[in-house]
């Protein structure tokens, strides 16, 4: 390639790389920074008393727990009721296309409309909720300010709300199997299941990796929801991690240790990634 070509490229380049920069490594080196600096403060000397800090939170055990056990729960279970959301709807049924719009209606909505809609479901007095449990004559649950209910009830929110947009890419992913292999299964006279297992399945697996990948970010970067529905609370129950970073730096004022937080955050995803790149990568694809 050319001198000239290369130039041109990396002119096409520049506005990406410009964004990039601005907005995803500057602010990780700064937080970076914020996270050795006493009080937070740029000019202030370095130290790692935020990182002792961490020994002594027992809030932020509480908070991580919560998170992967929420993280546990609504990644493989969104992803199970997508793709079953996904199979149903690519079947040849009537009224498919109206059933596929409403399983994609709760995608379109704005997070805090769905956390205003769920936060009705989930009122003690007047919710939908405790109005079923009152025909079969149970006295209601406080959904919300129960710690044996709250973060539960955050996950039925977010499976709810992220299973029809994984049905999307599952839809588009079965409709680009080809029917010749379906056609060879019944000549064989293959089960249904069997069928599944065998073909679209492994077929599937790429569409699975993408899926859970987004499925895991999300799980990790929850925050409107909480702030409308149980704010972290009663005592925590319901506290994920990027919630208790918003907390520290603007309810406490603690920049350093929100700073901090922010790179536990960081290490989190990036392990992740790492083990689904490297070990569930090398298994989803044909060798």
């Amino acid at each position: 390639m050319s001198r000239k070509n290369q130039l041109y490229a990396w002119l096409l380049l520049l506005p990406a790389l410009f964004f990039l920069v601005s907005f995803t490594h500057f602010p990780t080196l700064k937080t970076l920074w914020r996270s050795v600096s006493t009080l937070g403060a740029q000019d202030a000397p370095l130290t790692i008393d935020n990182y002792l800090f961490l020994l002594e939170d027992e809030t932020l055990i509480q908070v991580l727990s919560n998170s992967f056990y929420y993280a546990l729960v609504t990644v493989p279970v969104s992803i199970v009721v997508a793709l079953a959301m996904a199979l149903w709807v690519n079947s040849k049924m009537s009224g498919r296309s109206a059933l596929r719009l409403a399983y994609f209606t709760p995608t379109i909505l704005p997070m805090i409309s769905v956390a205003n809609i769920w936060l009705f479901f989930y009122s003690p007095e007047i919710g939908m909720f405790n109005a079923i449990l009152d025909w079969f004559g149970h006295s209601g649950i406080n959904w919300l300010g129960d710690p044996d209910y709250s973060l539960f009830s955050l996950m039925v929110m977010t499976i709810w709300k992220e299973a029809g947009f994984f049905m999307i890419f599952y839809l588009a992913a079965l409709q680009a199997i080809s029917p010749e292999l379906y056609n060879a299964a019944a000549i064989e006279d293959s089960s249904a299941w069997n069928t599944f297992k065998r073909i679209t399945l492994p077929l599937l697996m790429p569409t699975t990796l993408f899926v859970l990948v987004n499925a895991v970010l999300n799980a990790f970067k929850l925050v409107d929801h909480l702030f409308i529905l149980t704010k972290g609370g009663p005592n925590n129950a319901s506290n994920l991690l990027l919630y208790y970073i918003y907390e520290n730096a603007f309810s406490f004022f603690d920049i350093g240790y929100a700073a901090v937080l922010t790179v536990i955050l960081l290490l989190i995803l990036v392990v992740l990634a790492i083990i689904q790149f490297t070990v569930l990568e090398k298994r989803i694809h044909y060798r």
